[in-house]
C-alpha cells in the first residue's frame, strides 16, 4: 500500500503543473474531484493511523503480561 500511495503522491505533483498550464484548475469539475480526492485520502490515513495505534496497544498489553509471567519465575 505504502508502494501505491508513492505512486499517487508522484501523479498528483506531476498534475500540479499539468494543471496550471492546461487552466483545468479553473475547471469545477476538475477542482472537486480534486477535493474528493483530498477527502479520501485524508480519510484512509487517518484510519490507517488509528489502526497502527491499535496494535501498537495491543502489543503493549502483551508486553505486561510477560512482564509478570517473567517476574514471577524469578
Amino acid at each position: 500500500m505504502r508502494r501505491l500511495n508513492g505512486w499517487l503522491t508522484l501523479f498528483w505533483v506531476f498534475m500540479i503543473p499539468v494543471s496550471l498550464a492546461t487552466g483545468w484548475v479553473k475547471s469545477v469539475i476538475y477542482v472537486s474531484a480534486l477535493s474528493l480526492w483530498a477527502l479520501v485520502s485524508a480519510h484512509w490515513s487517518a484510519w490507517q493511523a488509528a489502526r497502527v495505534e491499535v496494535h501498537q496497544h495491543e502489543d503493549a498489553d502483551v508486553r505486561e503480561v510477560l512482564d509478570e509471567i517473567r517476574g514471577s519465575d524469578a
